[in-house]
């Protein structure tokens, strides 16, 4: 949520809260932690109009008055315009890595100099996160898609002219400046979910913001190794870089000038509750620093912050690592190494859709984290001893189960710590979450490739798989409490 409860305004009501958090679940319905079962309808207009209060939040007192409350149809093009900046900014991610041995051909530079290309993502979400958060917290969510996007144009503007040898310090520049786009976005599905969406469609939003993101990544590993055919002439190699460079400059201008005309910040009406009451309390009630702390001090929201770091870091280094994992063992497919990503990844967005609607629908965040992580576990088991089979068929069969999860379990940590702390912002923990998944992102895939050069491909796998363990073991230690809005004091 954009603001978050005074401790002064919960001392002041601790008795409703004693009332309500003691026999009933916390529930997410639009809002974690809202205490009503709160059903929107469907004006003759079209636009979702109306509240009707569903039999379950008639049992008890209703903590927070009734709001009025809509549903626009323009949320749908605020949603699919940020997917498609997402989609954007993740193809660019990838465009280096899939065809890594082509690009350090060009460059004359080692294989790690192109992994960097893409973990330059994740280093520079590190020490950016705090900032952007707390410029989304206080300049609300407009100013940072517009400044994402602008960043993301102008690093795809840089890229077009570094299509020659000697030009590889400036492509990382242009890689720079993009990457410090996904500061601005990968944080947004669940806060754009809540100020658009009503109660039971907020699941399924935030599972299509991540999915444009996912897209993004599809094309990434589809892409490149068509528009960059691995040639031995390098001026024709430079010709078919630049045209993708420019491809990429082009639709990247064409999503911020969009963005810049249309998207909006928040409908002028609450789409439900839950946002209704957020936006009733002032500014002056809100502190950033303060909630960084509450968040930090909850231990169920930390335990959740490194499993998703562990699962989501996973992701990011078999990302990276595509190409040199297929090629090792397949020379001279890189096409299908990125048919082989392109596999995880619509698998990958089939599952999150399951998942989202899954949610919406039972609002078993635990149960359904647990169940995901360790069929994720499970995915890389199978997918690590299948890798070196020598039929491609198989890889892509076992890549594409491993998809299913581990890519389908991006939605879940969002939801599931929007669950567990409530009522900060939605910003914040997304952005703790995405933080810990850079910085494993980085350290798995610096690992990932010394283990490979060393011991084998399987080796590098057996790693990954030896922290999902662990990660699906602390999943399950994680618990929602009934009363966690009084544990914020």
């Amino acid at each position: 949520m954009e603001v978050g409860l005074q401790k002064d305004w919960l001392e002041g009501n601790s008795q409703a809260i004693e009332g309500v958090c003691g026999p009933m679940r916390r529930e997410r319905g639009g809002q974690v932690g809202r205490y009503h079962q709160l059903s929107l309808e469907e004006d003759d207009d079209g636009d979702e109009d109306g509240l009707s209060i569903e039999p379950s939040a008639l049992n008890g007192s209703p903590l927070f008055p009734l709001m009025e409350t809509k549903l626009y149809k323009r949320r749908w093009v605020m949603l699919l315009l940020f997917a498609a900046f997402s989609m954007s900014n993740a193809f660019m991610w990838l465009q280096y890595g899939i065809i890594s041995n082509i690009f350090a051909r060009f460059y004359a530079v080692d294989a790690i100099a192109v992994d960097w290309l893409s973990m330059i993502y994740f280093l520079t979400y590190v020490p950016l996160i705090l900032p952007v958060t707390w410029f989304l917290d206080s300049r609300g969510l407009r100013d940072v898609v517009v400044a994402g996007s602008a960043f993301n144009c102008i690093g795809a503007w840089i890229k077009t002219g570094t299509a020659q040898p000697d030009m590889f310090a400036v492509t990382f520049l242009g890689q720079f400046v993009c990457s410090v786009a996904t500061v601005h976005l990968l944080g947004i599905p669940s806060r754009l979910a809540s100020l658009w969406f009503g109660q039971q469609e907020v699941s399924t939003a935030c599972s299509i913001g991540v999915l444009g993101n996912q897209v993004g990544i599809a094309l990434g590993f589809l892409l490149p190794p068509v528009l960059v055919p691995n040639v031995d002439d390098i001026d024709e190699l430079a010709y078919h870089i630049k045209n993708m460079f420019y491809i990429t400059a082009g639709f990247s201008t064409v999503i911020f000038v969009l963005v810049v005309i249309v998207f909006q910040d928040k409908p002028e009406l609450p789409p439900s509750q839950a946002e209704a009451q957020a936006r009733s309390l002032s500014p002056d009630q809100y502190s950033y620093m303060a909630s960084i702390k509450r968040l930090v001090c909850n231990k169920s929201f930390m335990l959740l912050v490194v499993t998703y770091g562990l699962n989501v870091g996973s992701f990011y280094s078999v990302s990276t690592m595509l190409n040199r994992m297929i090629t090792e063992q397949y020379p001279g497919e890189e096409v299908n190494a990125g048919r082989i990503g392109l596999t995880i990844v619509i698998t990958g967005m089939v599952g999150s859709l399951i998942c989202g609607l899954w949610l919406d629908k039972t609002k078993t965040y635990k149960e359904t984290t647990f169940a995901v992580y360790l069929l994720t576990f499970i995915g890389m088991l199978v997918y690590s001893f299948t890798l070196n089979v020598g039929h491609l068929w198989v890889v892509f069969v076992t890549a594409g189960v491993l998809g299913i999860f581990m890519t389908g379990y991006l939605p879940l940590g969002f939801e599931f710590a929007v669950e567990l702390t409530y009522p900060e912002s939605e910003g914040t923990s997304s952005g703790l979450l995405n933080c810990s998944a850079q910085v494993f992102g980085i350290i798995f895939t610096i690992c990932q490739g010394k283990i490979m050069d060393k011991w084998g491909a399987l080796a590098a796998n057996i790693f990954l798989c030896i922290f999902l363990l662990i990660g699906t073991i602390l999943t399950g230690r994680v618990h929602i409490t009934t009363t966690g809005c009084v544990q914020l004091l």
